[in-house]
């Protein structure tokens, strides 16, 4: 570790102690409480686990002598967010019998089970294991699920190897301990997958060691055409160069994040530098330094300055690129002058290329549940039931189902219908392309209210944006609870991000394709107030845009001053 030791944060300490991330959760999942202690909290997250508990009980139980309501969130780890109906239709299973009865598409294309008990996380590992999905790896100190465009275009070699790619990564890098088998599966299968060093020493973790990494990993790959996983966000981006249908190399980007503290100005959101352009061969390897150089050098000490942005950006890029050549045994290339170009979420009907068709529908935030006006639940069970498509997730938190022959078209979209699920065909921009994190009731970091708020204000803003003839136009519109940027709001036209209870930072100038940061417009912003903020700024945006101006475009050109001079402050 880069740091001594008597300067380490206290989860290094949890993580040192921990004999590869068993620690004594075993025997706390047997012990008949309702939650882990503070030292296994930190190594569940490994495994794909957060405890958390039901904010909106608190008072109540205060009230009552009562305590915490601790109930457990629990992800999978989908590489380019691809499963078939087969697990889909367990994962809703498994949200109904022991979750609170929805499942959520995360902003990094997996799933979040909420609402689980402690005594009934044996049964949902092993469950997702009978049908050959796991957790591990899902959050914690590793690299997390890695993010590809999940586009089922078929006879496309491009597609395809990049989707093969995101596989082969998340299997190189997924951790190596037999922990997760020996606490959760509890398979004959326990034990490390070992190597032994030259002096005969056993490897448990070649890539992450004894203290895996600083702090969370995040990769993501992309074309130059698509951006859809929003690779500048990512630790480590790999944007996929080709020409003639065949990819010649990847772009490395490192460095990107979201996560800022307002309280400390060490923090900050940021997009990933070029780093170098590497053969597909050499990909692997050159990510793998990569992530061994932040293990050796990330900042074990502070938490908050661990991740990859700060490594890269404390050494310099050009010293931090020596250090992955040394690791990775010989001098690397400068990048591709290629860069992204443009974004598809992949909604609506789409040929696939083998005469068959995908369907992209939109998901409110990435919420699958069966509410009273829509039950989007129900309608997803009976497409998987009769249709047997493929799923895939998209990063903006939407459904792709993928295989539908020409006759079933209209079979789809009858079973959608027939549940009251609006059509991707029939939602409005500013729906189209919102996002939000889930924030309260249960994310113990959320500050307000996001993914329960974010509804309402897209209803009202669409009015507005309809009246002002602007609703053709395309923009992001994201809204986290805390400023961790779960949802990626620091990159997208507008961003909202939770400062106080019912108040936001409003982050304005980003852009669809996701590669320039937004600044802070206005600060501690009521929720009553975003909206008719919100319509100044479109009424400014209409009276004085450049020809083929984007909305994110118009606002960076302009800067906060001359924006707030725009809008009358």
């Amino acid at each position: 570790m880069a740091s001594t030791d008597n300067k380490l944060s206290p989860v290094e300490g949890i993580k040192d102690e921990s004999n590869y991330l068993r620690g004594t959760v075993a025997e706390e999942l047997a012990d008949g409480t309702d939650h882990f202690s503070k030292e296994s909290i930190q190594l569940i997250k490994h495994f794909g686990m957060y405890q958390q508990d039901d904010r909106d009980a608190r008072a109540s139980n205060r009230a009552a002598g009562g305590g915490k309501d601790y109930i457990m969130m629990v992800r999978t780890r989908l590489p380019a967010g691809l499963l078939n109906s087969q697990q889909m239709l367990e994962e809703l299973d498994l949200c109904d019998e022991i979750g609170n009865g929805t499942l959520r598409i995360t902003s990094r294309q997996g799933t979040q089970f909420h609402g689980i008990q402690k005594s009934d996380v044996h049964q949902l590992m092993q469950r997702m294991k009978g049908v050959g999905l796991t957790s591990l790896g899902a959050c914690g100190d590793v690299n997390r699920n890695v993010m590809c465009c999940p586009a089922p275009f078929k006879n496309n070699e491009l597609h395809d190897q990049i989707q093969k790619t995101s596989f082969a990564i998340a299997d190189h890098f997924a951790p190596r301990t037999g922990a997760y088998r020996e606490i959760f599966l509890q398979d004959p299968e326990t034990g490390e997958k070992t190597r032994v060093d030259e002096n005969g020493n056993e490897i448990v973790e070649p890539i992450y060691g004894k203290h895996y990494l600083p702090r969370k990993f995040k990769m993501g790959i992309c074309l130059p055409e698509d951006n859809c996983i929003d690779v500048y966000t990512q630790d480590l981006g790999m944007i996929a160069i080709h020409e003639g249908g065949k990819i010649l190399g990847y772009n490395i980007l490192v460095g990107g994040g979201m996560g800022r503290t307002p309280s400390a100005d060490k923090t900050y959101p940021a997009l990933g530098m070029k780093l170098t352009y590497v053969s597909p061969e050499d990909l692997i390897g050159v990510c793998e330094a990569i992530v061994k150089v932040q293990r050796d050098f990330g900042n074990r000490e502070d938490r908050k300055v661990a991740r990859l942005k700060y490594t890269v950006r404390n050494m310099g890029l050009p010293e931090f690129k020596k250090k992955v050549e040394e690791y990775f045994g010989r001098e690397l290339p400068e990048p591709h002058e290629a860069d992204v170009t443009d974004f598809d979420d992949h909604k609506g009907w789409s040929a696939q290329g083998d005469g068959k068709w995908f369907y992209g529908l939109n998901v409110e935030n990435g919420r699958i549940a069966d509410f009273e006006d829509c039950k989007l639940k129900t309608a997803i069970r009976e497409v998987c039931t009769t249709l047997n498509p493929g799923i895939h997730f998209t990063g903006h938190q939407d459904i792709i189902f993928s295989d539908i022959v020409e006759e079933d078209k209209p079979k789809l979209e009858a079973i959608l219908k027939k549940h009251n699920v609006v059509l991707t065909e029939e939602i409005s921009n500013t729906l189209r392309w919102s996002m939000a994190c889930v924030a309260w009731p249960t994310c113990g970091l959320s500050i307000t209210e996001s993914e329960r708020a974010l509804p309402g204000m897209v209803d009202d803003l669409e009015k507005e944006v309809a009246k002002l003839g602007l609703q053709d136009e395309k923009f992001t519109l994201r809204m986290t609870g805390c400023p961790n940027g779960c949802a990626r709001p620091y990159n997208s036209d507008i961003g909202l991000v939770g400062r106080a209870k019912e108040k936001y930072t409003m982050f304005l100038g980003g852009r669809l394709l996701g590669n320039r940061l937004s600044y802070i417009y206005k600060d501690m912003v009521p929720a009553d107030e975003v909206v008719p903020e919100l319509v100044k700024v479109f009424t400014a945006f209409k009276e004085q845009r450049n020809d083929g101006e984007s909305l994110g475009d118009f606002c960076d050109r302009l800067g906060q001053e001359k924006l707030l001079e725009a809008t009358g402050g």
